[in-house]
């Protein structure tokens, strides 16, 4: 299936439960039944290829119903019972909703790693006593998915990745942080990957996963590098390791999508469900924080969180300071950092202002001096400033950070301004495959090129307050840096934050005062 045959598709999905449920919603119901139809397709193809061997598919069914009553199942990756085959949906005409809900909870009964994940829809949920999508639409729908087959030789792996990112940027766009807090442009997730090649055996982990987009691309890249065809497939030779894929997402719905995303492409990546930054997921047997290779994130800009989470953390993940209540970002930074083995690289995606937050201000700044304490740890090895209008839930650039714990070359920054490599598009912008490879080239090849990349040192970093906005070092067209609205809201409630710290301090001084006896 090509990428104009899926999008036809998925508009024709879309289609069918068009106008019980609103657009950005269409996802939900859509990308499920579309999970458990490759789950039914791979299970043919799976009792198909056995039937060859052990002498005909009601052997293997046979077979496999008695491993079933012994309670493991070897013979196929995942067992569908009959009632969620997808011959057996099709069949069925009355009672659909209650019917594909039943189908899905059976699935995950039979396959205890899929509860919480394939069934998190209710197909028969009333709301003011009224289904929220009807039999009818249900049928619609199921009929439009069933034209293509989702089996093994069918398509590749990266279906249902493909499909989340085409819904969220035809349907959820302008719905604010619903749409693209959990994807990050398929684009951007190839850069990163490409910024970090990851090796074979490495352990990844991504501590705010969403849907797991950017765990995907690491495997991908791997795949890409050291895969070999079979069958008109990509695969990993056997002496190959493949990845070891960590990721943790609070959003459970968004977290099961990150879990089917994985089945889907064969990964036995461990995917939890909870709050990282106050209950991070990945601990070692002495309760520290587990440590990894390689983290790639692309975190909630500019999260807002009380300053207790940074001074009672049991964890210390905070030894360079704690950043202002208004962003988590160099929050997040120090989290990851501390996930970060003796040889790790990370890659992280982050709002602007992340990088220039702070610098020029007379006396203290939280995020100036945090940053200043990664810079003189010579632990930034890049920053890559990106173009804008490419994620879903802003307009605004982003940047990539990457952190290196053996930098290739110490004492050095590379800054990349990149806010030019970009190929338009409606509704969103998008680099192109000549444009990642632009900046990967100027960041593995150590580059200063003319109106693209700088080089600058630490001292330099220094003498420039420890604003590293590569918009700084690098100008493109003789531009100048203009401030995003998001960014400027930002920097005033951060300076709200610092007048009221202030005065705090000036009530304890006088405090202090009257109470020796000062008039």
């Amino acid at each position: 299936m090509d990428i104009q045959t899926l999008e036809n598709w998925l508009w024709d999905a879309a289609c069918a439960i068009r106008g019980p449920v609103d657009a950005p919603k269409f996802k939900d119901y859509i990308l499920p039944l579309i999970f458990l139809k490759r789950l039914s397709d791979v299970f043919e193809d799976e009792v198909a290829r056995r039937a060859q061997v052990l002498g005909g598919e009601e052997v293997v069914l046979n077979l496999l119903e008695q491993e079933r009553q012994r309670g493991q199942v070897t013979l196929v990756r995942f067992f569908i019972p009959k009632n969620a085959r997808w011959q057996a949906i099709r069949r069925q005409t009355t009672g659909l909703g209650q019917y594909l809900t039943d189908a899905v909870r059976a699935v995950a009964r039979e396959n205890p790693s899929l509860a919480g994940v394939i069934d998190m829809v209710d197909f028969n949920a009333t709301a003011a006593g009224q289904r929220i999508i009807s039999d009818e639409h249900l049928k619609s729908l199921i009929d439009v998915l069933s034209r293509h087959r989702l089996g093994l030789e069918d398509v590749e792996p990266d279906i249902l990745g493909r499909a989340y990112e085409y819904l969220l940027r035809k349907f959820a766009e302008g719905q604010g942080q619903s749409a693209g807090e959990f994807y990050t442009p398929r684009e951007v997730a190839i850069l990163m990957a490409r910024l970090l090649e990851p090796e074979p055996g490495m352990t990844v982990y991504d501590p705010a996963c969403g849907s797991g987009g950017l765990l995907i691309k690491c495997h991908l890249r791997l795949l890409e590098r050291f895969g070999t065809m079979e069958n008109g497939h990509l695969r990993l030779p056997n002496q190959i390791k493949p990845l070891r894929l960590f990721g943790q997402e609070i959003n459970p719905a968004t977290f099961a999508m990150a879990r089917m995303n994985a089945v889907i492409h064969d990964l036995e990546a461990d995917i939890r469900l909870g709050d990282t930054m106050r209950h991070p997921a990945f601990l070692d047997a002495a309760g520290r924080l587990q440590t990894f290779d390689l983290v790639v994130a692309n975190p909630m800009w500019n999260q807002k969180f009380g300053q207790e989470l940074y001074e009672n953390d049991p964890f210390e993940r905070f030894r360079f300071g704690a950043p202002p209540s208004s962003s988590a970002d160099w929050g997040w930074m120090q989290h990851m950092l501390a996930s970060l083995n003796e040889k790790g690289r990370m890659a992280v995606v982050l709002d602007t202002g992340a990088v220039s937050r702070g610098s020029g201000n007379q006396g203290s700044n939280r995020e100036r001096d945090i940053r200043k304490a990664f810079v003189e740890r010579d632990l930034i090895e890049a920053v890559i400033l990106l173009p804008e209008n490419l994620f879903y839930n802003t307009t605004a650039p982003g940047i990539i950070i990457v952190i290196n714990r053996r930098k290739r070359h110490p004492g050095e920054i590379l800054l990349i301004n990149a806010s030019q490599q970009f190929a338009k598009g409606r509704p969103k912008n998008y680099l192109t495959e000549e444009h990642i490879k632009t900046i990967a080239n100027l960041y593995h090849n150590w580059e200063a090129r003319e109106g693209l990349s700088a080089i600058i040192t630490k001292d330099e970093a220094a003498r420039n307050d420890y604003n590293l906005s590569p918009s700084r070092y690098v100008s493109v067209n003789g531009s100048e840096e203009t401030l995003p609205l998001e960014e400027a809201l930002v920097r005033l409630e951060e300076a709200e934050e610092e007048r009221a710290q202030a005065e705090e301090n000036l009530r304890e001084v006088l405090r202090v005062l009257l109470s020796l006896g000062w008039r």
